[in-house]
């Protein structure tokens, strides 16, 4: 079900509907497990079964984790490796299997296993689930002990499939989910928040993601290559706007939607293209992902308390095992080690004390690595690598080809609201402006009219795939 469908609008009322009524208030978390299950289940409903099977390992295992001490350890490993052996075998046995095996009857049924939308989301917050209950930095043991299974049960299903965030995120990890679980009432709702998210998150997917969606369409091979070099570093820039705005604004409707429901996540994007350094870009870009692969897998390898040698070394495996995260090609792990090695050639050259640069070089910085992320985002829109090759070469060598101004002049007016909004912010942050704060108002209206007058044509979001 997509978040920009009315069957989503109609389930979410709904929803509400019966989760506000106070005579049905102890039932709050049934409604929005029966209200998630439905919605993970809108389009196949055999692959529900799996979101089972994936909870019904989280739920034992941190169960037990609680109530089985000595073997606490044991139990949180059993936990993790089945929560990477299901998503490896849904995502990436058929990978595997082309990548290191002959073609045989195995390796065709491995190809066609289906991929469950939103299995790297729900696994990793499995993990989490998994990981803080054996930390115990977040939960009391006694706590869970003194709960039943089946209450245990109905919380921890609850959180594995709650329908605003359970397809593309944010990832919300358990030490941030469970303690909000409570009684929720309709006159605490923050609906100017709320209503403020959506709204944007639906103008950025519905008219900027899914207008320059078909715009980037000519990226795809062997399209680009009948493009000119203007055009095809352009469309580049266009879908570097497009997979924010798609993602950012899948992250702002399923923000806003859960704060109608008395849940409130942080945020996952934070102007990542106002980014200076490359380590900064990973603090504003989807940000529950960055900070989840910090907390359970770049600090356990040590993090940089280990000496510079392992520092390096964790920070390219956190990265390149996050690219992989991505999707079940090869070109993702690239598109990981691209990050992993700017982040350590960036950490070798930066002094740990630097004074505040001029203005200028700061610009200059900002959009340098905004060229660099633009580009390596081509490794999302082309998992073949030798494509990429190919996209790369032509910018050099169709540079006699006359420029197509209407689909550079599209791209640009369709990337420039994403570039505003990047820019506002910037000035805002510096500059305090009650003026503009005054006419707020206005600027959601503009919003809500263009949603209304210049939609694109609806298609599925770029994380789905994830």
């Amino acid at each position: 079900m997509l978040f920009n469908s009315f069957s989503f609008v109609g389930l979410v009322i709904t929803t509400m509907f019966f989760y506000y009524i106070p005579r049905l208030s102890k039932y709050q978390i049934t409604i929005l497990i029966i209200s998630s299950l439905l919605f993970y289940s809108w389009n196949s409903v055999s692959l529900v079964f799996l979101l089972l099977i994936s909870a019904a390992v989280n739920i034992l295992t941190s169960y037990f984790i609680g109530n089985r001490k000595k073997q606490a350890k044991l139990i949180a490993c059993i936990g993790v490796s089945s929560n990477l052996l299901i998503l490896a075998f849904f995502k990436y046995a058929g990978l595997i299997s082309l990548t290191f095996f002959e073609e045989s009857s195995i390796t065709n049924f491995l190809i066609t296993i289906p991929l469950p939308i939103g299995i790297s989301f729900f696994t990793f917050q499995g993990i989490s689930l998994v990981v803080d209950v054996y930390k115990e930095n977040h939960f009391n043991n006694n706590e869970i002990e003194s709960k039943s299974l089946l209450e245990h049960a109905k919380k921890t299903l609850f959180y594995i499939s709650f329908f605003p965030q359970l397809v593309a995120g944010p990832i919300v990890k358990a030490h941030e989910f469970l303690p909000q679980i409570e009684q929720k009432k309709f006159k605490r709702i923050n609906w100017e928040k709320s209503f403020r998210e959506i709204v944007l998150g639906y103008f950025f997917k519905i008219v900027i993601a899914d207008n320059l969606k078909d715009l980037t369409f000519w990226i795809a091979y062997p399209y680009f290559q009948g493009q000119d070099t203007y055009s095809l570093i352009t469309m580049l820039f266009g879908y570097s706007c497009q997979i924010f705005a798609d993602f950012a604004g899948y992250s702002l409707i399923a923000i806003g939607t859960s704060r109608l429901f008395g849940y409130n996540f942080k945020d996952n994007f934070n102007f990542p293209y106002i980014s200076s350094s490359f380590k900064e870009f990973w603090k504003r870009w989807h940000i529950s992902l960055s900070s989840f692969l910090q907390e359970y897998l770049y600090i356990p390898l040590g993090g940089n308390k280990k000496g510079k040698v392992r520092t390096y070394i964790n920070l390219m495996i956190t990265m390149i095992l996050g690219g992989i995260w991505h999707g079940a090609a090869w070109s993702y792990s690239v598109w990981g080690a691209f990050h992993g090695l700017a982040l350590a050639i960036e950490r070798f050259f930066t002094r740990k004390t630097q004074k505040e640069q001029p203005l200028i070089i700061q610009i200059i910085k900002t959009f340098f690595v905004f060229s660099m992320v633009s580009f390596a985002w081509l490794l999302f829109k082309l998992p073949n690598f030798n494509h990429v090759i190919e996209y790369l070469n032509s910018i050099l060598v169709n540079n006699n080809m006359k420029a197509n101004i209407g689909l550079i002049s599209s791209l640009i007016v369709y990337s420039t609201p994403i570039i505003l909004y990047h820019l506002y912010f910037s000035f805002t942050s510096k500059y305090k402006s009650k003026t503009l704060h005054k006419f707020k108002f206005v600027f959601y209206s503009i919003l809500i009219f263009l949603i209304l007058t210049n939609r694109g044509i609806p298609g599925s979001f770029i994380y789905f795939q994830f």
